[in-house]
């Protein structure tokens, strides 16, 4: 019995010393065919393996030559795969950690485009409306050279757009309550904030008409008199003259 653990013992510490040989083989995967793996993942759109993949790159070679790479592909890997706040995070990491990669200019109009896709519809909260348009601006400073000039200045005139709608949507609310003074408050400050969006001539018809309707057509006519050359689409102030002409007191006509 005893001669038998001999030979036994040996064999086991081959086996052990075999084992722990493959462990430390297998624990030396190569971070450029891992990074090369990834890559194939993003273009295959299998977002969530992909990031595996980018995150092992990045756990083992953060600090090498595709270190960079792997950060900003980790951040598409989230974006593409409409995880926006985790792409912005990802590529936040980039362009404060890895200035030097050319990836940075890119990365910083993929954390506007994040914050813009995060946008919700008028009605609801526009935290995440702001946030874009602070950072298409910042980035149109930063680079008025880039080729995304004109597309972040049109995305900003949307998101402005969608602000102004909430505000003119938050008038009419507060006309159907009867509550006309905060509608034409509201209205007052779209104006003065959004005097350039697609809501601005509607605004100013808008408090032609709550002033009427409140029974105040000496504001109303002062108000178009004063507004009047503000209008940038005709019809809409020709419309606004009606609403005074027809609602004009007996004794002013």
């Amino acid at each position: 019995m005893i001669e038998k653990r001999r030979y036994i013992y040996p064999l086991f510490v081959v086996l052990l010393a075999s084992c722990a040989k493959d462990e430390i083989d297998l624990s030396k995967d190569d971070i450029d065919e891992r990074y090369e793996k990834a890559m194939g993942l993003l273009e295959k759109r299998k977002y969530y393996r992909a990031q595996e993949h980018f995150q092992y790159v990045l756990l083992r070679g953060k600090h090498t030559d595709i270190g960079d790479d792997a950060q900003f592909h980790l951040g598409e890997a989230y974006f593409l795969n409409e995880e926006y706040e985790s792409a912005i995070n990802e590529y936040d990491k980039l362009v404060r950690q890895m200035t030097f990669s050319p990836h940075v200019r890119l990365a910083r109009y993929r954390i506007c485009q994040s914050y813009e896709k995060s946008s919700p519809k008028f009605y609801f909260d526009q935290d995440a409306t702001d946030r874009a348009i602070q950072k298409y601006q910042e980035f149109i400073e930063d680079f008025p050279d880039s080729e995304y000039r004109d597309e972040a200045t049109a995305t900003i005139r949307e998101l402005r757009n969608k602000l102004s709608q909430k505000m003119y949507e938050s008038a009419i609310l507060y006309v159907k309550m009867e509550e006309y003074d905060a509608a034409v408050s509201y209205l007052e400050d779209l104006l003065e904030l959004y005097f350039d969006t697609d809501y601005a001539d509607k605004a100013r018809l808008l408090i032609v008409d709550t002033f009427i309707v409140a029974r105040k057509f000496e504001e109303a006519k002062t108000f178009l008199e004063e507004n009047g050359g503000g209008f940038t689409d005709v019809a809409v102030l020709e419309e606004a003259k009606m609403l005074i002409e027809k609602n004009r007191p007996e004794e002013e006509k």
